[in-house]
């Protein structure tokens, strides 16, 4: 993987890592479009790490007092009953599906879900799916009513997202509105959940970069970074805008993006399974 190639694409990984259009799908999509190779599940990964770090950064305060808040009430009771407290146990229930599945699935997850054909019918699918939990029934609950089992159903939905396709956004998000919560607070719990989840993922896959098969570290490092600045403007920008309005539009673009993917692969101008992992 070249200097420039990694620069595209971690601009493409801030860019589309807190959108619900799926990130992974993105990665893979413009190295496919571009005549590159596949960047691999663990490039894409790692890049993570600086969106996520972005989250770190915007929801700091929140973030610490979660931290500090669940940490005292392991052994001090009269902690249990606070909300940051309760969130960060939430959190924990929450990240479970995905650790479980995401281990069980490796094999799959690297190599035959990142076929082109999927990653058009899972853009369109879920696209379809987070039109209608947007639109359906009651959708003001706030963070203050989560309970374990809807922790547990955050966290299914955003173990979809081990499928390129899916988006890890779109996914938790899609299951928060189903449950009744408002776009704020799906979004909010959404992007608190992957951080344990992504964080974990990428530190895990560091040891598949620079190991001769996997990306260089040079350029890795540099999307990583590129993908923490252009992601904290993007989820700056994401959480003012869904308080006017719908998700309409990703919606949209998500299935045009699909029917896309699938004119090219059948008319053979790109093979579903295009480019090797890139070294």
């Amino acid at each position: 993987m070249g200097w420039f190639e990694a620069l595209v694409l971690g601009i493409v990984q801030g860019l589309t890592e807190f959108l619900p259009i799926s990130s992974s799908a993105h990665l893979r999509v413009t190295a496919a479009f571009a005549g590159w190779g596949d960047p691999g599940a663990a490039f894409t990964a790692v890049t993570q790490i600086g969106t996520e770090l972005a989250v770190l950064l915007f929801f700091g305060k929140k973030i610490i007092s979660i931290l500090k808040n669940w940490f005292f009430s392991i052994y001090r009771p009269e902690y249990r009953r606070d909300p940051d407290a309760r969130m960060g146990w939430l959190i924990i229930v929450g990240s479970i599906p995905i650790g479980v599945l995401g281990l069980l699935f490796q094999e799959q997850i690297e190599h035959v879900f990142r076929d082109l054909r999927l990653i058009a019918t899972t853009l369109i699918v879920f696209g379809i799916f987070l039109l209608l939990a947007d639109r359906m029934g009651r959708q003001d609950r706030d963070l203050d009513q989560l309970t374990v089992k809807h922790g547990l159903t955050y966290g299914f939905f955003q173990a979809l997202a081990l499928v390129p396709g899916v988006s890890r956004s779109g996914g938790t998000i899609t299951g928060g509105r189903l449950m009744g919560y408002s776009r704020s607070a799906a979004a909010e719990y959404s992007f608190l959940l992957a951080v344990p989840a992504v964080l974990a993922s990428g530190f895990y896959k560091l040891a598949d970069i620079g190991d001769g098969e996997g990306p260089a570290w040079g350029p890795t490092i540099l999307a990583t970074v590129v993908a923490f600045a252009v992601g904290y403007a993007v989820v700056a920008w994401l959480m003012s805008y869904i308080k006017r309005h719908s998700f309409l539009p990703f919606v949209i673009y998500r299935v045009a993006l699909g029917l896309l993917l699938y004119v090219l692969v059948f008319t053979g101008v790109l093979d579903p399974n295009a480019g090797p992992v890139e070294s």
